[in-house]
Order: structure tokens, then C-alpha cells, then sequence
């Protein structure tokens, strides 16, 4: 009898789980005005949306026992995101330039390309993951793992500079009237040769 009870009990804690994530997804697209729903309702849902991500434990410390354990566990059982069932909308657009700078003073620049239409879809999903991550070292360390794959295509390159930011395009009337899609800058990173070859080696 009391092991029926701690396996009733696992099972609405992992059921539990998966409802508080849901919630929290779709609140953090009302919050950020990503729905049909009126915007008044965004304020509540950014609030409602940082109830969720406490309880969760995603206020606490990176280093805090109760944040960690919580993450394993979801994601072990898969369930760290993917959740949000609200799609009534294009989603944000993200876009990944890299500035490539050479000895000689020349500058190029360079897209993260994929060649076939599932790496394309990869990295689509690669860019949404770094737009929606939080923890900023996380999101440079994504970053500079796509700059190492553009190195990789430019030996000569010596400095480049990563810059990540939105695609925002227009409403029909806007673009009835000549208005066409801009690009919003959120964040940017220098990374260095020298740099990457410092890290590659280090025991």
C-alpha cells in the first residue's frame, strides 16, 4: 500500500511538471505579445509567467542543489521545454551575422548556411534556442560554437564579432505602404583566434 502511494505520488509530481511548463511557455508567448490574445493581458502573464519559472526554480542560484536537481530531472525525462501549445502567429524571426576581420584590413560577412533542408531546420532551431536562453554565458557559448564552424571556412579570419538579433517584419498595412522587414540588434560578441586557440589547448 505505501509503495502504491510514493508511485501515485511520482507520478503527480512528473504530471505536475509537464502542466507547470506548459503554463509557462504559453505565458511567456502572451507576455511578449506573440498571440492573438489583447495585449492588456501581458502584464498578468509576464507576472503569472515568473510564478511558473519560480516554481520550477528558475529564480534560484545556477549553483543552487534545488535549481540543479530540477533540471536533471527534466531534462532526463524530456520534459524541459517544447511545451507551449499557443501557435496562432509567425513566431520572432532570429538572424546570426558574423563579421569576419583580416590582417590585411578586409571585412567580410558571413551567415550560419546549412546544406540541406534538415540542417536548415537545425539551425532555424539552434538560433530560436539561443534567442530564448537567459543565462548569458550559455547563450555566448552557443554562439561561439557556430563561429567555430564559420572559422573553419575562413582559416585567414583573425577577429569576429557575432551579432544576434530579430527579424521584425512588418503588419499588412505597414507593407501596403512600402514598409519592409528591419533587424534589431540584441546582443554582440568579439571573439579572437588567439582566444579559441587558448581554450582548444588547455588541459
Amino acid at each position: 500500500m505505501r509503495q502504491k502511494r510514493v508511485y501515485l505520488a511520482c507520478f503527480i509530481l512528473h504530471f505536475l511538471l509537464i502542466t507547470t511548463i506548459s503554463c509557462r511557455d504559453t505565458l511567456w508567448l502572451v507576455a511578449h505579445k506573440l498571440t492573438i490574445l489583447p495585449w492588456a493581458l501581458s502584464g498578468p502573464a509576464e507576472k503569472a509567467e515568473s510564478i511558473a519559472s519560480g516554481a520550477l526554480g528558475q529564480n534560484l542560484a545556477p549553483s543552487n542543489p534545488v535549481r540543479c536537481a530540477f533540471l536533471a530531472y527534466l531534462h532526463i525525462a524530456g520534459i524541459e521545454r517544447g511545451y507551449g501549445y499557443f501557435a496562432p502567429n509567425v513566431p520572432v524571426s532570429y538572424k546570426l551575422v558574423f563579421e569576419l576581420h583580416y590582417r590585411d584590413g578586409r571585412v567580410e560577412y558571413e551567415l550560419p548556411l546549412a546544406n540541406s533542408a534538415a540542417a536548415g531546420l537545425r539551425v532555424a532551431g539552434l538560433l530560436d534556442e539561443i534567442g530564448r536562453t537567459r543565462y548569458d554565458p550559455l547563450r555566448e557559448y552557443l554562439v561561439k560554437m557556430v563561429a567555430r564552424s564559420i572559422w573553419r571556412d575562413h582559416p585567414g579570419a583573425t577577429t569576429t564579432r557575432a551579432v544576434f538579433g530579430t527579424i521584425n517584419l512588418p503588419s499588412i498595412a505597414e507593407f501596403e505602404q512600402g514598409k519592409r522587414e528591419s533587424y534589431q540588434v540584441l546582443y554582440a560578441y568579439d571573439f579572437s583566434l588567439r582566444d579559441d586557440a587558448a581554450e582548444s589547448h588547455e588541459p
